[in-house]
């Protein structure tokens, strides 16, 4: 993935100029070199020393580990409350969708604290903690007996938690987002920090820590979903969730270890209120025609910045540029560079940027709609998992977790092959150096989640007919019959999901980086975060509405699955897919890149 913002290369003496900036704007983490000026009344702050490579073990380190532990941890969750807490399927799915729909949501609040406040250091630091505590106590529902209902065998009337069990599980859910809320959105920009951005070696060292961080991701998540897994539902429950807990302590140890050699950026306020500033000034001004000549009729003083690419004015959303019209001189400090009050007039950049956000907008609407199909493969993709056969041989039964892992194989297995050997040939056919550009790229995720609905519906179809046409194998805990079908039938959804996530996923991210001006980029960060955070909370919404409204009948979510028809679940799933391909297809043509003039 690129770590550039697009838009042209600044000169040596810019990048030169800004080094000399930066030193006002961040905190020496440890051993930095000092300097001094004895004749100037304002000396410099002590120079910043980019250790680079020296602080990676601490920072992926802690990534791996952090991963390892919450991924272990997360991943197995719906399993837990069914079996552990007796929560009914479509209660604990709905719960897990809102949780994690709040973990994936509480980033933006994150991203803000951090721009605006603590810094992200300080942001992960709290967060390692909160996120550790947390684990912890979930930890203790299932060590403690007094913390989680009794066991009950297959067939018995399960007894329900307490209020008291469930207020200590959701302390545990608490935690974990206040560390979600600091984690995701400050771990990838806190690691390219460590690099000095205006040195080739800097910039090559940026590059390979993002390709490292995925990796590490990647690689979590498959360690995740095999052998954690395994422990929790084959060995114990205490012993499976007492594994990630110990593995976030790790995590904590290292990122604090490496603190004295960390370049910490200091706060420089919340972006969000150049937004707010450029709404402001354009309805302060809202009576006051429209500007003929851009360049001659609105505020744009010299750009200055070396690390915020300068900006095109563009026609698009024009009412906003009326926040940058002067409508008298006393509104320009004299030397006409400064607006005497930044709530009444705003630059040309500052409402050229708040355009890039509103440009985002639409494309980034497509990702909420497209996470409902990729949810399901933690969802009822595990539910149908239980409900089929699991042997891999003669006595080994695959955890019904476990089988999210082969959409993290498409995604691990298609990345290299992508890069390195379809992308120099796509190049010849594009044109484009990235093969397929990264709005071609997200649409391509979208239809592939589509079709990964469609042969869901068809597999689910045949794994209830074969349990209501032949004896089942087994029951589950809430006495489901287990179908006969192999629950291997369902890798080419989950291979195909996986491989739509290669495709929309990381291009998501690189887009919103690449695109939302440089200095919000904590908040990009975040964005495709907010996405899987709602696309959680609508298919919850969902979930709830189909199994209320078919429940009078055939309740097509029931309890046991070969009662219901969750075929036609995923078949609306579909439904819905079309529809947002040709909406992603509609804004992707209607979308202009950062810096794209009129």
């Amino acid at each position: 993935m690129r770590s550039g913002g697009g838009g042209e290369r600044e000169d040596e003496e810019a990048a030169h100029k800004l080094k000399s900036m930066d030193v006002n704007k961040l905190e020496k983490g440890g051993n930095g070199s000092s300097s001094s000026d004895e004749d100037s009344p304002h000396p410099p702050r002590p120079a910043v020393k980019y250790h680079g490579w020296r602080a990676m073990p601490f920072i992926i380190g802690n990534e791996t580990f952090e991963k390892l532990g919450t991924l272990g941890t997360s991943a197995n969750l719906l399993v837990y409350l069914t079996q552990v807490f007796h929560m009914q399927s479509v209660d604990a799915a709905t719960l897990l969708n809102g949780l994690n729909g709040t973990s994936s949501l509480a980033p933006i609040v994150g991203a803000f604290l951090s721009d605006a406040y603590l810094g992200r250091y300080l942001a992960l630091a709290i967060a390692t903690i909160a996120s550790l505590i947390g684990m912890f106590f979930l930890t203790l529902t299932a060590g403690a007996d007094s913390l989680h209902p009794p066991d009950c065998g297959v067939g018995e009337v399960c007894q329900k938690a307490t209020s008291y069990q469930f207020a200590v599980l959701f302390i545990a859910f608490v935690f974990m987002v206040i560390g979600s809320a600091g984690i995701r959105p400050c771990s990838m920009p806190f690691g390219a920090d460590q690099f000095d951005p205006h040195t080739e070696s800097g910039k090559r060292g940026i590059n390979s820590f993002f390709n490292w961080y995925y990796f590490t991701f990647t690689s979590a998540m498959l360690v995740s979903a095999t052998v954690i897994i395994y422990v929790q539902s084959n060995v114990n429950w205490a012993l499976g969730l007492g594994i990630p807990t110990a593995l976030m302590f790790l995590a904590s140890v290292l990122f604090f270890a490496g603190t004295r050699l960390y370049v910490r950026v200091v706060p420089e306020g919340s972006p969000f209120t150049t937004v707010v500033q450029v709404f402001s000034a354009a309805i302060a001004k809202r009576s006051l025609k429209q500007p003929k000549d851009p360049k001659q009729d609105l505020f744009d003083p010299p750009h200055t910045s070396a690390i915020v690419t300068k900006l095109a004015h563009t026609d698009q959303f024009r009412c906003l540029d009326k926040a940058a019209m002067v409508a008298s001189p006393e509104e320009v400090r004299p030397g006409g560079e400064v607006a005497a009050n930044p709530w009444r007039l705003c630059t040309v950049q500052q409402v050229e940027e708040v355009k890039c956000l509103i440009r985002i907008v639409p494309v980034w609407s497509t990702g909420i709609i497209y996470y409902v199909a990729v949810v399901q493969q933690s969802t009822y993709v595990v539910f149908s998992a239980l409900q089929s056969d699991r042997r891999l041989g003669s006595s080994f039964h695959v955890p019904a977790a476990s089988f999210t892992v082969f959409a993290m194989l498409a995604q691990t297995l298609w990345i290299p092959l992508y890069d390195r050997i379809l992308v120099p040939r796509l190049r010849k056919v594009t044109g484009k150096d990235e093969g397929f550009s990264l709005l071609q790229r997200q649409g391509i995720g979208i239809a592939l989640s589509t079709v990964a609905m469609v042969i869901s519906a068809v597999v689910e179809d045949r794994r209830r007919g074969i349990a209501l046409n032949q004896p089942n194998i087994g029951k589950t805990q809430t006495g489901g019959g287990i179908s006969a079908m192999s629950s291997f039938w369902m890798v080419p959804q989950l291979m195909i999901l996986g491989l739509s996530e290669a495709f929309n996923l990381i291009s998501q991210i690189e887009f919103y980086y690449k695109e939302i001006p440089e200095h919000m980029r904590s908040v990009a960060g975040a964005l495709a975060f907010c996405n899987l955070a709602l696309g959680n909370y609508l298919s919850g919404f969902l979930t709830t509405i189909v199994n209320k409204t078919t429940a009078g009948g055939q309740n097509w979510l029931a309890q046991d699955l070969n009662q219901g028809r969750l075929d036609l679940f995923y078949w609306t799933i579909a439904g819905i897919g079309v529809f947002n391909f040709v909406y992603f297809i509609i804004c992707a043509r209607w979308y202009r890149f950062k810096g794209a003039s009129n």
